[in-house]
């Protein structure tokens, strides 16, 4: 923490960092209420929620590690006879 005149604190500075926090807050808070928004269109039109954030996921991985965990997935499925 930076502090100014020996051991005071810059009460502008910390107004600024808590406002940012907060607006950061509240931006979070309407991500997750159109996410919300979207998951519910997606199972009305019959898409499983569950399996869309595992595409959603699967998405963002290299395309390197993406093979290896399907090859790995099978491997043990097929160790399991599934």
């Amino acid at each position: 923490m930076k502090q100014a005149n020996h051991g005071a604190i810059d009460n502008k500075q910390l107004i600024t960092i808590i406002e940012r926090v907060e607006k950061l807050n509240d931006e979070a808070a309407a991500l997750a209420a159109d996410m919300k928004e979207i998951f519910a269109e997606a199972k009305s039109a019959g898409f499983d929620p569950k399996y869309i954030r595992q595409m959603v996921s699967l998405r963002k991985m290299d395309p390197d590690e993406l093979s290896e965990r399907d090859e790995l997935t099978k491997i043990y499925r097929d160790a399991l006879g599934l």
